[in-house]
Parts: structure tokens; sequence; C-alpha cells
């Protein structure tokens, strides 16, 4: 865990287990060589993921963005994905609290392994909410695109993540960029889908940046480490750069979902070129 207190925002980076997905989709063009020097692959060429999501507290809600992979996974799942996750009330207690007690989850996207633990599925029933009291906020193209079937992307969206959601009256759409509240706004950063956002918090007098799948690792921080995954390779590319130029003017601190060493971070330059070096707890 961990965290960084302000006088008006507390943040708190949770691990809620990992992952492991091919190597070379997670890099895309670039060569094994370059990116196995950061993350080893296994026998089945997979990289280790973290999947790190960010409660925020404001006094006055507690607003947890993202909610990584959930527990609703068979055997055959779990083995495909290397899946290691625990129950949300377990990567919540660290921080002092349970689910009952989140009252917004930011949706950054629909994805498996950043919205699977919206719900949970309790006995044989269908899948329930896994924070009674929050709504759920999700960009409304993003949810078209979940439910549109298409044959590129259905396979890392499954209904019963957000579908129970929607049909319970927890979620709000938004559209575009959006004041949140007074400490949190989403941005669009279009790219990994064509409506992934990212979420700005401010604190302390700063910002810190939850970049989600724009920039999944520290060693996506270099321009052409794009994942094969990304729908829009070349938004990905123009996104990224704008933003994290902006991030680096403005000494942002970095939220990277995925990574299992380096869960935050701010940029430095080396050689000419950006990188991501280490923060500490405040």
């Amino acid at each position: 865990m961990l965290r960084f207190e302000f006088d008006d925002v507390r943040l708190t980076v949770l691990p809620t287990g990992s992952l492991r997905l091919d190597g070379g989709a997670m890099f895309g063009v670039v060569p094994k060589p370059l990116w196995e020097r950061e993350h080893r692959a296994d026998d089945r060429n997979r990289i280790l993921l973290a999947m790190n999501v960010l409660l925020v507290e404001d006094g006055h809600r507690k607003i947890l963005i993202d909610t990584g992979a959930g527990e609703k996974w068979d055997a055959k799942q779990r083995d495909i994905f290397a899946l290691r996750t625990s129950p949300a009330k377990d990567w919540l207690q660290p921080a002092g609290l349970t689910p009952s007690d989140i009252d917004m989850v930011v949706c950054s996207h629909l994805h498996f392994d950043h919205a699977g633990g919206n719900t949970v599925r309790q006995d044989e029933r269908a899948a329930i909410a896994a924070f009674p009291n929050a709504v759920y906020v999700v960009q409304q193209g993003e949810l078209a695109l979940a439910r549109s079937g298409n044959e590129r992307t259905r396979a890392s969206y499954m209904p019963e993540n957000y579908e129970p959601l929607v049909a319970d009256g927890r979620v709000r759409l938004v559209n575009g960029d959006t004041a949140l509240t007074g400490a949190v706004g989403l941005r669009l950063a279009p790219g990994h889908t064509p409506h992934m956002q990212v979420a700005l918090v401010r604190a302390g007098g700063g910002i810190f940046a939850y970049l989600a799948d724009l920039v999944p690792t520290a060693s996506h921080v270099r321009a052409p480490y794009i994942m094969g995954y990304d729908l829009e390779p070349m938004a990905t590319l123009a996104t990224k750069k704008a933003l994290l130029a902006e991030a680096a003017r403005n000494d942002w601190r970095l939220v990277f979902e995925h990574d299992p060493v380096l869960p935050a971070g701010r940029l430095v330059e080396e050689n000419g070129r950006l990188k991501a070096a280490a923060v500490e707890s405040e």
C-alpha cells in the first residue's frame, strides 16, 4: 500500500492482485529483447502485471478508481491469465475500509482486468454490485463499445461486470472531459479504447494522474511502447505524448495500474528522454 496524505485529500494506491498477459501483446511492435530487459517472460511468454487501483478520500466521498479483475473466475480462466486476486474486503482492509464505505467507483474503461471487481457473484446467483453504496461512473461511448459485440473487442468485455449495475440504476454516464468532484476530474484518453478516461486528482497543490492503459507500466512511458491490445495505436501515441509532456511540465505524480514494481512515479529526463522515477509516500 502506497499512501499520500495532504490537508485536503488522501490518496492510497492499493494492489488488488496480479495477472499475466502475453509480453508481445503488451509491447506491440517493440522487440522482445528490448522489453524483456525489464519484464521477464515465463515459459508461456506471459509477463507479470499488477492491478493497482487508486482510492481517493476528499473528506466528503470515498472514490475508487478501477476495481481490478475481481473474483468471478473459474479454474481454467485463472490458469490462462495466472490470476491472483482476493475479495475487495481484503485489499481495502489496509486502508481501514470495507466495500460498503465506497461512495463512487470510476471506471477508466470496462475491460475485465479493470472492471471485473465492479460486481460479485454470491452462490450461483447473478452478479451484484461489489460496492453496495456506490455509483459507478462510465463514459457513455465506452459502454456502447462494450455492448457492440465487435469481434475485435468482445473478448475483453464481460457483461456481468457492468450490465447488472446499469439494470440497478447504479451507473452514471458521462460524455467527454468531466469535473467529477472538487478534487477529481476525468479526461478522455483515446487510443487503448476510443473512450477510455484517465482520472486527474488535485491534491496538495499538485496533480495525481491515474493513467490506466494509456501508460500501463512505467516502461510504457517511452513513446513507441504501445500495446498490441490498443484499438487505435496512433491515437494512443498522440494522447500519450501530449499528456506526458503536460505531466513533465507540471511535475505530476503518475499511477501505473499494471506495474508490479513501480506503482507510482514522476517523470524525470535522462539522456534527453523522459523516464519514470519512484515516489515515496507523503
